[in-house]
């Protein structure tokens, strides 16, 4: 079992940058593939990035190609997501997500079994 916590949110202006860091317990997190998520207020909670177990193999949503990049270092059991250009459409809670069989290509909620609590991201015009 694992447990995630967001941090790194916060509000900025359009065109600025944040980096969010998802911290993680437990000594297996190397095990774990992990992907970021977004959920804006009225709307679906949608898939971000996704990062293998290794770090080698990473996958991103369309919405962030190009201006996210999701990282992870295994031995600090934490996974990164820079943000760059950002957008107030970017202005969501931020949540990262955990699972030992999903893959870096794990696109959907139900693929992960862990869940962190969110951080609140504001990009503002």
């Amino acid at each position: 079992q694992v447990q995630l916590v967001e941090s790194g949110g916060g509000l900025v202006q359009a065109g600025g940058s944040l980096r969010l860091s998802c911290a993680a317990s437990g000594r297996t997190f190397s095990s774990y593939a992990v992907g970021w998520f977004r959920q804006a207020p009225g709307k679906d909670r949608e898939f971000v990035a996704a990062i293998s177990r290794s770090g080698v193999s990473t996958y991103y949503a369309d919405l962030a190609k190009g201006r996210f990049t999701i990282s992870r270092d295994n031995a600090k059991n934490t996974v990164y997501l820079q943000m760059n250009s950002l957008k107030p459409d970017d202005t969501a809670v931020y949540y990262c997500a955990a699972d030992q069989y999903s893959s870096s290509r794990a696109t959907y909620p139900h693929e992960y079994n862990y869940w962190g609590q969110g951080t609140q991201v504001t990009v503002s015009s």
